[in-house]
């Protein structure tokens, strides 16, 4: 048996959804197409995806296509929720990417495509919603070439265009005009190709060469159609089973996998994408992980249960084979992202920035503590990048956000799935501090030490490129230390750049061991670490550092007549405006505005445009902040 790991993307609204709902109507999955605005869809299990209309949490649903089983993944659209797309995502074979056709391209259509582009899974993209008005062919495909990608073939074309009888019409490959457009795109992307096009067409096998270069990456077949009228989805359906690889692992080897989600109902279960061996029960897997300094860790459990997505939501007791997606049972200390049989599966970083904002939560009951406490380190072992902390200031406890959606979503779980209430104070955003120079550091050990630590440690301190983060190397023997000791050092860097002069976690910066000196049993680890931190205290004053926020880019359009409210709005909101331009009905400005104003500035808007302003954005980097540093404690 095959299998096909597919995801469905977009920016939210853009209907991924109804997509998927109505892939599985057509699969003879579910025997209606469920709507969104009636909560009655597949996917969106949770009470509050129901509720609210939207998906939270990634969702997998099979269906069978031939003699191949596709596990279907639908993903959320909103950018709050930017976390369960990137755990989705290292786990696809395939995309499809959705668009629709009113709105065009998006801010998260972009990052997702550019995400796709980079882990180079293979992409479909489908433009949903022609049967709207408003929807777009000739220009909105200008706009994919220009804002995603030029490697792009229309598969197709629509009649009746923004109108409830809009139909897509296939293209077919005997089409010359068709082929000849192919061939254009092929040969740009095969020289083998233009050299066979060129001396012998009549060999060419267009739909094998497009097939090819879709599993390279380099080529992405456009579908129009709508999720709800059921209008191209045959022809996006065939495009999956004809373009997107099935993948083959060896079923004999050692099992290796990937944990992208984690759920808990009587016990802990984790969802494992398996690329090579098979899992049963009974079997003892190992799993690895980064420890809180980078040092990778093993964990060891016993399985009871293993359960493969056979049709729909529906799972079947079986061994979990290369390809599928299982859901595991008995692995009590298992986490997700967590990589099982190797180390080699690990993440090397992140694809999204981290949550830029972050909030105090406490009960609204004093003696619901304790409970919260433990209900959000459950959350967090479905969401880790919630990252639940203990606010210093407030001696409260705290969690990262990537937006007052996410605020919202997590007080509505605590409250249904733990019965607390709670209350948050108002989100802020993280700041982070870079080192403006270079310094350097040594401490000897002697009677002339600075300390009475039996250590020597020189410690050199670089600033790096924007983005790059935290790095720690050695420009001594590693012999020259024992592991313990060596380790001492590396885990003092990490502790102590986490709260820099002002109080904020220090980063695009290296730090390097250039000296290193010890005495038998007497030097100890604590020795080596609490000198690590005393050198870079010496060091980090000697450099000084800028306190930077985040900041996003945003683009507004908004109806003539309104620019001047608009245009003051996004000043008090310390707006940094590059672009505007107006037409005799629209006004367009585009820029840079603080993260934590993001929210402010989307509340707004409605008000001052009669709800007729689009507003997008995106994180963009982290900037100086102008005026005098915030602090924190």
């Amino acid at each position: 048996m095959s299998f096909l790991n597919l995801g469905i993307l977009a920016h939210v609204d853009a209907g991924k959804t109804s997509l998927t709902e109505r892939l599985l109507f057509d699969a003879g999955i579910i025997a209606r197409v469920g709507s969104v605005d009636s909560g009655s869809t597949q996917t969106d299990s949770m009470e509050l995806e129901r509720r609210r209309g939207i998906t939270i949490q990634s969702a997998v649903v099979a269906f069978r296509l031939g003699a191949t089983t596709v596990n279907l993944i639908d993903t959320p659209g909103h950018t709050d929720f930017i976390a369960e797309v990137e755990r989705a995502l290292r786990v696809l074979d395939g995309a499809v990417l959705v668009v629709s056709a009113v709105e065009g391209v998006q801010a998260q259509t972009r990052v997702l495509f550019r995400t796709l582009e980079r882990l180079g899974v293979p992409t479909l993209l489908f433009v949903n919603k022609i049967d709207r008005r408003g929807a777009r062919e000739a220009d909105l495909l200008d706009d994919l070439a220009a804002m995603l990608s030029p490697r792009l073939l229309p598969m197709g074309t629509v009649t009746a265009i923004g109108s409830g009888a809009a139909d897509a019409v296939p293209f077919a490959f005997t089409d010359r005009d068709f082929a000849d457009r192919a061939a254009d795109l092929l040969s740009a992307g095969s020289d083998d190709f233009l050299a066979a096009y060129l001396e012998r067409p009549e060999s060419l096998d267009y739909d094998a060469e497009l097939a090819a270069q879709v599993r390279s990456g380099t080529a992405h077949p456009v579908y129009f159609g709508s999720a709800v009228t059921g209008a191209g989805v045959a022809a996006l359906t065939e495009g999956v089973r004809r373009y997107l690889p099935v993948p083959h692992g060896d079923p004999d080897a050692e099992p290796r996998g990937t944990v992208f989600k984690v759920e808990h109902e009587h016990q802990k279960i984790a969802y494992v994408r398996v690329r090579q061996g098979r899992i049963a029960p009974r079997d003892v897997l190992t799993a690895y992980r980064r420890g809180e300094f980078g040092a990778v860790e093993a964990h060891e459990g016993k399985v009871t249960a293993v359960e493969v997505f056979d049709h729909g939501t529906a799972t079947v007791l079986g061994d979990a084979v290369p390809g599928s997606i299982a859901k595991v049972k008995g692995l009590s200390d298992i986490r997700i992202g967590d990589a099982i049989g190797s180390p080699e599966g690990l993440a090397s970083g992140g694809l999204f920035t981290p949550p830029t904002l972050e909030t105090v939560v406490r009960p609204a009951d004093p003696d619901d503590r304790v409970r919260l406490n433990r209900a959000l380190l459950n959350l967090a072992e479905r969401d880790p990048l919630v990252d639940p902390h203990l606010d210093e200031l407030s001696e409260e406890m705290a969690v990262r956000l990537y937006g007052e959606v996410q605020k919202e979503v997590v007080a509505s779980l605590l409250d249904e799935e733990f019965g607390i209430g709670v209350e948050f104070e108002e989100t802020r955003a993280i700041h982070v501090e870079r080192p403006l120079r270079a310094a350097s550091a040594l401490h000897e050990m002697g009677p002339w030490a600075q300390t009475t630590n039996v250590a020597t440690v020189g410690l050199r301190l670089e600033p790096g490129a924007p983005g790059s983060g935290l790095k720690y190397g050695l420009e001594v023997e590693r012999g020259s230390l024992t592991r313990a000791l060596r380790n001492a050092v590396e885990e003092g860097v990490f502790e102590f750049m986490r709260r820099g002069l002002y109080g904020w976690a220090v980063t695009d910066c290296e730090v390097w061991l250039t000296a290193t000196g010890y005495v038998g049993r007497t030097s100890t680890a604590g020795h080596f670490r609490e000198t690590t931190k005393y050198l870079l205290g010496v060091m980090l004053r000697e450099s000084g550092t800028a306190v930077c926020e985040p900041v996003n880019g945003f683009q507004v359009e908004f109806p003539a007549g309104t620019g001047n409210a608009v245009l003051k709005t996004l000043g008090e909101a310390r707006a940094d405006i590059k672009g505007q331009f107006s037409t005799e009905t629209t006004g367009y400005v585009s820029g840079f505005m603080p993260t934590e104003a993001v929210h402010g500035v989307e509340r707004r808007l409605p008000g001052l445009t009669e709800g007729l302003a689009l507003f997008t954005t995106e994180f963009a980097e982290y900037r100086p902040v102008y005026g005098p540093p915030p602090h924190r404690k």
